[in-house]
């Protein structure tokens, strides 16, 4: 199975890091790729390119684990980066493989507010991540369409190429790529909330300033 992870990644940080890694070892993914988006469809446009933003994904992953990959495929396409149109695209390329869609608690719980959303499962998976003991109350439009597609194994995620939902849980780390942003722009140190790399780059670029 080939895990799904979007984001703006401005920038990314330890809480992205770590739980890319969590996930991938309990799903025993073939790859999880970072998906960095152009334009936002849900959120502010971020403070950095999205060349600058990629750039920051490569110093980050550089000296990573192999099967934590990099998708630029959303910078390449003008207009709003729904993931729809991305898992339509790597379906397209990818064929009948597994696909999951790695996603926090909160993007699963506003999930019906995304373009085509009810689309997305028929193209993937979704893989919720969830702090340890946590389990939310859905919606009741999202609790009628996961009935019957919960399971707490990876193997059914395998077995075919979309549908289901699995919750997995992940160490949450309390960072935010927003508290990274405010903690440079009062010229503060962000170290050991994300990777001395990164950190390398928005000096470089001089990102995040006031």
């Amino acid at each position: 199975m080939i895990g799904i992870y979007g984001g703006t990644f401005d920038p990314v940080h330890y809480g992205h890091l770590r739980t890319a890694l969590e996930v991938e070892e309990t799903l025993a993914l073939e790859e999880l790729r970072f998906v960095p988006c152009q334009i936002p469809p849900h959120r502010e446009t971020p403070g950095a390119s999205a060349g600058q933003r990629l750039r920051m994904l490569r110093a980050a992953l550089a000296d990573s684990e192999p099967r934590l990959r990099i998708d630029p495929r959303e910078l390449e396409r003008p207009g709003p980066s729904y993931m729809v149109d991305t898992l339509e695209s790597l379906r397209d390329e990818l064929g009948k493989v597994s696909l999951g869609l790695i996603l926090g608690m909160d993007a699963f719980l506003g999930l019906t507010g995304w373009h085509r959303w009810e689309a997305l499962f028929d193209l993937a998976h979704i893989v919720v991540m969830q702090r340890p003991g946590y389990r939310p109350e859905l919606a009741t439009e999202l609790q009628v369409r996961v009935a019957g597609r919960i399971t707490e194994q990876p193997e059914p995620l395998r077995a075919s190429q979309s549908g289901r939902v699995c919750f997995v849980t992940v160490t949450q780390l309390e960072i935010s790529a927003s508290r990274i942003r405010q903690v440079i722009a009062s010229q503060r140190s962000a170290r050991y909330l994300t990777p001395d790399a990164v950190l390398a780059v928005i000096r470089e670029e001089n990102l995040y300033q006031p």
